[in-house]
């Protein structure tokens, strides 16, 4: 079964796709492979999003949290906020200038030896650094 291999500049995350979220994976699948910045949320607390503005991915909410945990990958498909992936590093819930939203979990960071330090880095880097450069891609 194919994965997801995640660059941030020099911290790798290998991430697993999440069955309930199908019609998520098929709209994030079109999108690969996505090379931008990563930046820091200001609503969210503890996590970095990609924004994606005006893009409506056509896809409706499904396995859908506000409250993703670290490492849980999850897409907000536009609405009353702009489309956006959220990658959370710590505590956080996913949020915008006009209150709190809901986003579909559609691939989990693979834990392995540091994966958690290495995240925290990622929040890091991106609160006191700036954006970051993000590449996602997926291999078989």
């Amino acid at each position: 079964m194919s994965h997801l291999e995640i660059d941030v500049g020099d911290l790798h995350f290998t991430a697993r796709w999440e069955d309930a979220a199908p019609r998520t994976i098929e709209a994030i699948r079109r999108m690969l492979p996505i090379e931008t910045r990563l930046i820091h949320c200001r609503w969210s607390g503890e996590s970095t999003w990609i924004p994606y503005g005006d893009l409506r991915p056509g896809i409706e909410f499904e396995n859908h949290t506000s409250h993703p945990a670290p490492g849980q990958l999850a897409m907000y498909p536009g609405g009353i906020s702009e489309c956006e992936i959220f990658v959370p590093y710590g505590a956080c819930v996913t949020a915008s200038k006009v209150g709190q939203l809901a986003a579909n979990h559609f691939a989990t960071i693979e834990p392995d030896d540091g994966w958690a330090e290495r995240l925290r880095e990622v929040g890091r880097r991106t609160l006191w650094d700036g954006a970051q450069a993000i590449a996602i891609r997926e291999v078989d």
